[in-house]
């Protein structure tokens, strides 16, 4: 089992940049791919990004390509999403999410994750 906290969101303008942080508990982080997810209200979760256990893959949704950038650090137990260039459109809760690396994996496909965070709210003013 992991428990997910994200950190980092808040209030921002159109084109600032802002880095989410999702930090886990427990000890075996480095058997989980994560992702990140968000959901704006009265939408559907979406997919944002995402990264294998090894952090040598990563995903991402064709919406915010070449603007985001997912990494994580393995001996702090984190996942990072770092965004550019935001836009209002990119207001909602986003969520981390981890995947138990020995199942099959769509890393797009918000239903095969395991565990999920409560949410950080990101709001973009324009």
């Amino acid at each position: 089992q992991v428990q997910l906290v994200e950190s980092g969101g808040g209030l921002v303008q159109a084109g600032d940049s802002l880095r989410l942080s999702c930090a886990a508990s427990g000890r075996t982080f480095g058997t989980y791919d994560m992702g990140w997810f968000r959901q704006a209200p009265g939408k559907e979760r979406e997919f944002v990004a995402a990264i294998g256990w090894s952090g040598s893959r990563q995903y991402y949704t064709d919406s915010m390509k070449g603007r985001l950038t997912i990494s994580r650090d393995n001996a702090k137990n984190t996942v990072y999403l770092q965004m550019n260039s935001l836009k209002p459109g990119a207001t909602a809760v986003y969520y981390c999410a981890a995947h138990v690396k020995w199942k099959d994996w769509t890393p797009r496909d918000r239903v095969g994750y395991d565990h999920w965070g409560q949410g950080t709210q990101v709001t973009v003013s324009s």
